[in-house]
């Protein structure tokens, strides 16, 4: 088959520009009024691809392993590489309110940059209580360079300390971050002991008044979720407390403020629980599955259509 010269192939037609009268003749003047208002209300200018740019920065700081670029091998170069991302995080602030940050930008910064020993520490140890627990993990650097739940609880813990400091708005950007990447949806305002294991994760829910204690795990599908959505319930306890060293298998839902789980429990797949349980529980769905011979015909399955 011979394909045709350039002479001979037909040009591309033109689409010609769409013409529309003046927009006061298709949309009412008080909705072109009301959006001219409220580009000019004051509010934050907070750049979420910013904020994630800087996550992502700290994030290979913290952990080499995350690093697509030879590791910082010089002190002066690490020093150099805090430096920055502190500078980078009060920029950051100065897109928020004045009077709705707990002090002035560099000083918040330099509070944040004080947490960072301690949340390196305890992300460390989550990565390591990941690999034990995991039959698949070859080791905690597998666990930090793959594991989006392990990448989920970095960014808990960066958006926890923030929200501790009192920092508004920007820790739910650095979390919905996550979220989108992950599937993982952690609030900041969430308190979760050290260590913890996120296996798989997806679709995984904490809510932000939920309270976990140490060597928790977790797996995709779980919801530690509100009984209430009320608005009046936003300054309560809505979400359920989870003591030491609870198993909770996919797709649980466990609901309510009051209600607790015992250390040392077992919570299994798609369980549904509103109550607290004691210590050293085991709570299971019961659910009937018939398995029979490929030749074996279940009651039940004969239909037509």
């Amino acid at each position: 088959m011979r394909l045709p010269s350039p002479a001979t192939v037909p040009p591309t037609p033109r689409i010609a520009p769409l013409l529309l009268p003046p927009l006061p003749a298709v949309l009412p003047p008080d909705f072109i009024s009301i959006l001219s208002i409220a580009h000019h209300a004051p509010g934050p200018r907070l750049s979420a691809p910013a904020a994630s740019a800087w996550l992502d920065e700290l994030l290979c700081l913290l952990f080499p392993e995350l690093r697509d670029t030879p590791p910082l091998r010089d002190i002066d170069a690490v020093e150099a590489a805090l430096l920055a991302s502190t500078n980078a995080l009060a920029h950051l602030l100065h897109g928020l309110p004045a009077d709705v940050l707990p002090g002035p930008p560099p000083d918040v910064a330099r509070a944040f940059l004080a947490t960072l020993p301690q949340l390196s520490a305890d992300l460390r140890q989550d990565a390591a209580f990941i690999a034990d627990a995991d039959p698949a993990a070859t080791g905690t650097f597998e666990v930090i360079r793959t594991y989006p739940g392990f990448r989920a609880t970095a960014v808990y813990r960066v958006a926890h300390a923030l929200h501790q400091l009192g920092v508004p708005l920007l820790p739910r950007v650095l979390s919905e971050a996550a979220h989108s990447r992950t599937g993982i949806d952690i609030h900041p305002g969430a308190v979760i002991g050290v260590p913890l294991a996120i296996d798989h994760g997806t679709g995984l829910v904490i809510g932000s008044t939920a309270v976990l204690g140490r060597r928790v795990r977790l797996f995709q599908g779980v919801t530690l979720g509100a009984l209430s959505v009320s608005k009046e319930m936003a300054t309560r306890k809505r979400h359920p407390t989870i003591e030491d060293d609870v198993v909770i298998y996919a797709g649980a839902t466990i609901l309510g403020g009051a209600t607790v789980v015992g250390a040392h429990s077992i919570i299994g797949g798609n369980v549904w629980l509103t109550r607290s349980v004691p210590a050293y529980a085991r709570v299971y769905h019961r659910a009937q599955i018939d398995i029979r011979d490929g030749n074996e015909v279940a009651p039940g399955l004969m239909f037509e259509i």
